[in-house]
C-alpha cells in the first residue's frame, strides 16, 4: 500500500506540474491587486478545468472533531481561521495564549471559499493513477482479483508507465487520454481581465476556449482604457540590435535581451545575427547597410604634393639652368677640369631625380608603381656612379704619396675610361631594379582604416630597398674617397665640395629609413628625400663653378686648374705658407721612383731675410745642387718674412728648370 501510495503521489505531481506550469498566473488575484486599472483588458490563457461541485459538499462538510483521516487538518483548521482548538492549548507558547481565541469547532470553511481551478487535474491525475493500476493488477494477477499479489513485487515502474499511456476515460464531460508523448489534449480556456458591473470591481472572465487546435470566442473582450500594449518579456529590438534569446529557464526562446552591434558589424534581417562589414566598408547610421568607404590617394592638388613639386620644378630649373651654361663655356677650363662627360652624367641622373617625384605623387596604377621604383634608383646611381669615377681617379692619382705626383702614367685615368666605368656601374643597378620588378611585379593595393581606404602602390620593404642597395653602396664608396682625398692640393680641390656633398647625403639617407618606414606619410617622405639628395650634389658640386664661370671669369683660366712648375715665395706680413710643397730634404726618396744618384735634390723654399735670402736670390743654382751634409749650404726654413705690419709684400718667383721633374 506504502509503494503504491507513494506512485500515486509522484505522478500527479508531474501530471499537475506539466498542467499548469505556464498558466500559473491565469485568474490568480494576488497577481492584479492593487493594479487593478493597469490589468483592466488583459487577456491570460487558463488551463481547462471544470468546476467540481461535489467537492464542495465534502469540504464544506469536514469538522475538526469528525475528519480523524488527515493527521494534518487540526493544523489546518486552526491556521484557517487563526484559533486554536482546545485538545492543542499545550502547543500553544503561554505567551500569547491570551492573544490567540479559541475555536468553537463550528466556524464554516465556505466563508472567502474559492475552489481552486485545478481541482479538476488533481482528481483527473489521481483517476489516471487508479485506472492505469487497476489495469495492471488484472492483467498480471488475473481477473478477478483484489488487492496485491506477488507478481506484482518488485513493482515495475516502467511497465506501469505503460498501463498509464494507454488510459482513458470520462470525467465532468472531457476525455481525459495521454498521446505519444505523454502530454492530455490541449484545451485551455481565454481569460479577459473586465470591469464586472454586478460585482462592482474587477474579476476574470471567460471569454473563448480553445479545444484541441480550435479556438472558440464565447464573450465580447474588454480592452480597458489602453488598448495597445506592449510585451512584457521583451519588446522589439531597434535598428541595429539583435535579439539575444535567452538560453535557460522558463523564457527560453521566448524571451530576449536587444545587444547592439560592434561598430563594424551590420544587422541580419534573416538570421537576426551581427555580420562584420567586409574590408572597406562601415556601417550606415542604423547599422543595416554597409557603405563603401570613399577611397583616397595622394592627388597633385594636395598641400604636400604642391610643395614636392615645387621643389622638383626648383630641382629642373637649376639643372637646366647648369646645363645651359655649361654647353655655353663647354671648352672653358672649368668645365673641362670637372670632366664634362662626367659632369653631364650627374647634370642628367639629377633631372631625372626631379622627374621621379611626379610617379610618386599619380594615382597608383601598374605604371606609375612601376616607374616609382625603378626611377629614384637609376638616378642616384647617375649620380653617385659619376661621383664615384671621379673620387676614385683623384684617390689614384694621389695613391704613392700626397706630396708628390706619381712619375708613370696610371691606367684608365682618360674620359672615355671613367664614362665606360660609369655606364657600368649604371647598367648593374638598372639590371638589378629589372630583376626586382619580375620578381615582385608592380600592383595596387588597399590600405583599410576605420574611415578611410586609402589606395597605395603593392611595395613591399623589400622592393623598396633592393633597388636603392646598390646606391647605398655607391654613396659609401663615395664617402670613403671622399674622406680620403679630403686634404688634396690646391688643383683638386674639387674633391673637397664631392665629399661635403657626400657628408650631407648621408646624413639624408641615414635619417630617410626610420622615417619612411616609421610614418604613414611615405609618398612625401620618398618625394622629398630624391629632391634633396639630388639637390644637395648641385649645390656643392655646380653652384662652385657656376660662380666662377659668371662672376669671376678672370678665374676661368688653366693655370689655375693644372699643376704649377713654379715655386713662388710670398715676402710679406704672416704668410700661411709657400706654393711649392713643404717637404723636408729627403722627402722625394717617398716618390714613385728612386733616387738616382747625384741627381737633383729639391729642397724646401720658405720665406728668408736678410743675407740668406740675398744669396739664394743671387745664386739660384745651388737650390739644385746634390744634397750633401757637408756642404755648408743655407738650408732655408720656415718662418715669418717681417717682423712689423708696416712692412710691404714683396713677391719673387723663381723658375725652375723642365728636366727637374720627369
Amino acid at each position: 500500500n506504502c509503494l503504491l501510495y507513494n506512485v500515486y503521489i509522484i505522478y500527479f505531481f508531474i501530471y499537475f506540474n506539466v498542467g499548469c506550469y505556464s498558466d500559473g498566473w491565469a485568474d490568480r488575484g494576488d497577481v492584479t491587486k492593487g493594479l487593478e486599472a493597469e490589468a483592466w483588458g488583459s487577456l491570460s490563457v487558463r488551463i481547462h478545468s471544470p468546476y467540481v461541485r461535489e467537492f464542495d459538499q465534502y469540504y464544506f462538510g469536514l469538522k475538526p472533531d469528525t475528519n480523524v483521516r488527515n493527521p494534518w487538518f487540526r493544523e489546518f483548521w486552526q491556521s484557517r481561521f487563526g484559533c486554536k482548538l482546545k485538545e492543542d492549548d499545550d502547543s500553544v507558547d503561554t505567551i500569547h495564549e491570551e492573544q490567540i481565541p479559541k475555536c468553537s469547532g463550528n466556524e464554516r470553511l465556505s466563508d472567502g471559499y474559492r475552489q481552486d481551478s485545478k481541482l479538476s487535474f488533481v482528481i483527473k491525475a489521481i483517476r489516471s493513477l487508479a485506472y492505469a493500476m487497476h489495469a495492471m493488477q488484472q492483467d498480471i494477477c488475473g481477473s478477478p482479483s483484489i488487492g496485491l499479489c506477488d507478481k506484482l513485487l518488485p513493482f515495475n515502474g516502467s511497465l506501469f508507465k505503460n498501463y498509464l499511456m494507454n488510459v482513458s476515460f470520462e470525467y465532468g464531460g472531457d476525455l481525459v487520454e495521454f498521446d505519444e508523448n505523454g502530454d492530455p489534449p490541449g484545451r485551455y480556456d481565454i481569460m479577459n481581465y473586465q470591469l464586472t458591473k454586478n460585482k462592482g470591481g474587477y474579476d476574470y472572465v471567460k471569454v473563448g476556449e480553445w479545444n484541441n487546435r480550435s479556438l472558440v470566442w464565447k464573450e465580447t473582450i474588454q480592452l480597458g482604457p489602453n488598448i495597445f500594449r506592449k510585451s512584457v518579456c521583451s519588446q522589439p529590438c531597434e535598428k541595429g540590435h539583435y535579439k539575444n534569446v535567452q538560453q535557460g529557464g522558463k523564457d527560453k526562446r521566448c524571451c530576449w535581451v536587444c545587444v547592439n552591434c560592434p561598430s563594424s558589424h551590420i544587422l541580419n534581417e534573416t538570421t537576426q545575427a551581427c555580420d562584420k562589414c567586409p574590408l572597406g566598408y562601415i556601417p550606415n547610421s542604423t547599422q543595416t547597410e554597409c557603405l563603401q568607404l570613399p577611397i583616397e590617394f595622394m592627388k597633385w592638388s594636395d598641400t604636400q604634393a604642391i610643395v614636392a613639386m615645387a621643389f622638383a620644378g626648383f630641382g629642373f630649373f637649376t639643372t637646366v639652368f647648369s646645363f645651359s651654361v655649361f654647353l655655353k663655356y663647354n671648352n672653358t677650363p672649368v668645365v673641362k677640369s670637372s670632366t664634362k662627360e662626367l659632369s653631364y652624367i650627374i647634370l642628367a641622373g639629377m633631372t631625372l631625380s626631379h622627374a621621379a617625384i611626379f610617379p610618386i605623387l599619380a594615382r597608383p596604377q601598374m605604371i606609375s608603381c612601376a616607374l616609382s621604383r625603378f626611377l629614384p634608383g637609376l638616378s642616384f646611381a647617375m649620380i653617385y656612379a659619376a661621383l664615384l669615377t671621379k673620387t676614385n681617379r683623384i684617390a689614384r692619382i694621389l695613391a704613392g704619396n700626397k706630396k708628390c705626383f706619381p712619375s708613370r702614367k696610371r691606367l684608365f685615368m682618360s674620359t672615355a675610361s671613367q664614362v665606360v666605368i660609369t655606364s657600368f656601374l649604371i647598367t648593374f643597378q638598372i639590371l638589378i631594379s629589372l630583376w626586382m620588378l619580375h620578381y615582385q611585379n608592380p600592383d595596387v593595393a588597399h590600405l583599410y582604416q576605420p574611415d578611410r581606404t586609402i589606395l597605395v602602390c603593392d611595395t613591399t620593404p623589400e622592393g623598396v630597398l633592393i633597388p636603392l642597395t646598390f646606391d647605398f653602396f655607391l654613396i659609401l664608396l663615395c664617402t670613403l674617397y671622399a674622406l680620403k682625398t679630403r686634404n688634396v692640393p690646391e688643383n683638386f680641390n674639387e674633391a673637397k665640395f664631392i665629399g661635403f656633398a657626400m657628408y650631407t647625403t648621408c646624413v639624408i639617407w641615414v635619417a630617410f629609413v626610420p622615417i619612411y618606414f616609421g610614418s604613414d606619410s611615405k609618398v612625401i617622405t620618398m618625394c622629398m628625400c630624391v629632391t634633396l639628395s639630388a639637390m644637395v650634389t648641385w649645390i656643392f658640386l655646380f653652384i662652385p663653378k657656376l660662380y666662377i664661370i659668371l662672376f669671376r671669369p678672370e678665374r676661368n683660366n688653366r693655370s689655375f686648374f693644372t699643376t704649377s712648375k713654379s715655386i713662388r715665395c710670398h715676402i710679406g706680413s704672416r704668410v700661411a705658407s709657400a706654393l711649392t710643397e713643404k717637404s723636408s730634404v729627403n722627402s722625394w726618396k717617398d716618390c714613385g721612383k728612386e733616387i738616382v744618384p747625384h741627381s737633383p735634390q729639391k729642397r724646401t723654399l720658405s720665406c728668408q731675410t736678410g743675407v740668406e735670402l740675398l744669396q739664394v736670390l743671387l745664386s739660384p743654382r745651388r737650390l739644385m745642387e746634390t744634397y750633401s751634409p757637408k756642404i755648408n749650404a743655407p738650408r732655408i726654413t720656415e718662418r715669418d718674412c717681417c717682423q712689423t705690419d708696416s712692412c710691404q709684400l714683396k713677391k719673387i718667383t723663381i723658375r725652375l728648370p723642365d728636366t727637374t721633374f720627369q
